[in-house]
């Protein structure tokens, strides 16, 4: 959005050495190689790794749900201060299952869907994996809900907690990361299970999400 100069090439060759189990990339190779201006790197007494808000905060998240979590529900009060004013509506589901939804679709449609499909079976492939999370953190499909739900006005992603869908966001960006990797829609699902099942824990255990409710 910001470098109109961003090197794509060479963002390519690297996003596509990223599942190796030996791929290594510094902050001041990354900048070298590809032109990047969120971030700088300085050696010496007074130097480190410095980045530009958004990638912190971004940075922050994926090694901190609590801090995501935080974040999000500042983002919310901000949020809904401003519409109170403005007397505009909006939803924070529907905000958030957008965080990373178009990293998860590019990665699928990359490495999944086949070059000869159409439209309607790259839709089933999409269904599939939307429910391959489902099924990782709700432990059911969307139809499955749907069927015990039938009287609710909504999915089960409208109708999850805070804290499930800050996991979601995560897992959506995660399971990237796997499709890239190569790993079988079997072996994601163990994986992605077993990150939904800590950090929700990690969430539902953490004393200040009550203060922030």
């Amino acid at each position: 959005m910001y470098n109109p100069g961003f090197n794509y090439t060479e963002f390519g060759t690297i996003k596509n050495a990223a599942g190796s189990n030996n791929f290594v990339l510094s902050a001041k190779l990354w900048i070298e190689r590809t032109g990047a201006i969120g971030l700088s790197a300085k050696a010496g007494r007074y130097g480190g790794t410095f980045a530009h808000k958004d990638i912190a905060f971004h940075f922050g998240m994926w090694i901190s749900p609590r801090f995501q979590l935080l974040l999000v529900k500042e983002y919310q009060r901000l949020k809904e201060d401003e519409n109170n004013r403005l007397k505009l509506e909006w939803n924070l589901q529907r905000t958030l299952s957008k965080i990373n939804y178009r990293i998860h679709t590019d990665a699928i449609k990359e490495k999944i869907i086949p070059p000869e499909i159409t439209p309607l079976q790259a839709t089933s492939i999409y269904a599939s994996e939307a429910d391959l999370l489902n099924v990782a953190l709700f432990g059911k499909t969307a139809a499955q809900w749907r069927n015990e739900n039938p009287d609710v006005d909504g999915n089960v992603r409208d109708m999850a907690t805070l804290e499930q869908l800050v996991v979601l966001s995560n897992l959506e960006s995660i399971n990237a990361l796997l499709i890239h990797q190569g790993l079988s829609q079997g072996e994601r699902l163990k994986q992605l299970n077993s990150i939904a099942i800590t950090q929700l824990k990690s969430l539902l255990g953490y004393k200040q999400i009550a203060k922030l409710k």
